[in-house]
């Protein structure tokens, strides 16, 4: 019985012969020496450039980011900065403008008052030119009426400039 489970067992196709699983076990050996010493070492070398390249590319574009956000932040400052003259500026622009309209206002009003202290002087000289020419014609009209009201001569000067200051001032009061 025991021959003809063993007669069983070669017959049997699917349990492999001995030589063949040796065979099999040695070619399998080579193989896998093969491609361990040849292959791997490959895909290693394929797969730590690819993960270099990888690594590289990531360095790179966080690189690139760092100094954009550093040139953003720059960029950020400078425009502040611009702002900041700017409304320096402006405020510059606006305080001087004040002062120069103040100081055009201030020369208008001096000259104005000048115009005007000039104006009344002058009126003011011409009408004490005008009471002392009105003075001498009413006195010269006032004695000749009054010469030929009375009849005689009043050619005395002291006594004819009382009678022309008496008359202007009567003439005043009755303003």
């Amino acid at each position: 019985m025991h021959h003809l489970l063993f007669a069983e067992a070669a017959a049997n196709p699917l349990v492999p012969k001995t030589a063949e699983l040796i065979v099999g076990f040695i070619a399998f050996t080579l193989l896998f020496l093969v491609l361990r010493s040849r292959v791997v070492p490959m895909f290693e070398k394929a797969f730590a450039a690819r993960t270099e390249a990888i690594q590289g590319g990531i360095e790179k574009a966080e690189r690139a980011q760092r100094e954009a956000q550093a040139a953003l932040t720059e960029y950020n400052a400078q425009l502040a900065d611009a702002r900041g003259e700017a409304t320096k500026i402006r405020e510059d622009a606006r305080t001087q403008g004040a002062a120069i309209l103040e100081e055009l206002r201030t020369k208008a009003q001096e000259e104005a008052a000048r115009i005007l202290a000039s104006a009344h002087s002058s009126i003011e000289a011409e009408r004490q030119q005008a009471i002392t020419s009105l003075r001498q014609e009413v006195g010269t009209l006032a004695t000749d009426l009054a010469s030929k009201i009375v009849g005689e001569a009043l050619e005395d000067q002291v006594r004819q400039s009382r009678i022309v200051d008496r008359f202007l001032e009567d003439l005043e009061k009755s303003k």
